[in-house]
């Protein structure tokens, strides 16, 4: 099947979160958050350096639509249910729908940490992609020295896979140290 015809959850409910697809005008308050939390997103996410301005984050909101309808990327905002509070984003950013395979991407707003949010929101993008989606693998990577990002992981019941070295370069141009970590279908099948 196409994957434009494939229905997929706009908006997704946790016990604590709401998450829901970026609309043209979140910008301003995702770069909010974004600078925020600029000193710890910077060592881990290439795009955050320099300080993406309103603009910036605007064009990443439409885009992020944008790939939402075509089916291409698929993000969702985070926000806590009982204020509504923007807290950050998840989504799989890449996807190869022929496995089906997805890569969870994902940031929290420093303020937000430590409340177990970004746990929730990743157990729930991943019991959604394999219920809804047919997913046969999900991954989450993160740079080896990312030890809160590798707790979410392990928290969410991803088993590490690997350690890829070299795979890629920092924003300050230093080579940098992949972990791989992934859940199957077979894992979360009664048989396994």
């Amino acid at each position: 099947m196409d994957p434009i015809l494939i229905n997929i959850p706009e908006q997704i409910e946790t016990p604590r979160l709401m998450l829901r697809i970026p609309r043209i005008g979140d910008g301003a308050e995702i770069n909010l958050a974004v600078v925020e939390s600029a000193a710890e997103l910077a060592p881990w996410m290439p795009w955050a350096v320099p300080t993406p301005d309103v603009a910036n984050t605007e064009t990443w909101v439409r885009k992020a639509a944008a790939g939402f309808i075509s089916r291409e990327a698929l993000n969702w905002k985070l926000l806590l249910k009982d204020d509504c509070q923007y807290a950050g984003v998840i989504g799989f950013p890449r996807l190869n729908w022929t496995v089906p395979r997805f890569e969870i991407g994902y940031w929290l707003r420093t303020r937000m940490s430590g409340h177990g949010y970004m746990t929730e929101a990743v157990q729930a993008i991943t019991s959604m992609a394999f219920d809804q989606l047919n997913a046969r693998r999900v991954e989450i990577r993160m740079d080896d020295r990312n030890t809160r990002s590798r707790q979410v992981a392990e928290r969410a019941g991803f088993l590490l896979e690997g350690i890829l070295r070299n795979e890629s370069r920092c924003a300050n141009g230093q080579l940098r140290d992949m972990r791989v970590y992934a859940r199957t279908k077979s894992d979360d099948s009664p048989s396994a």
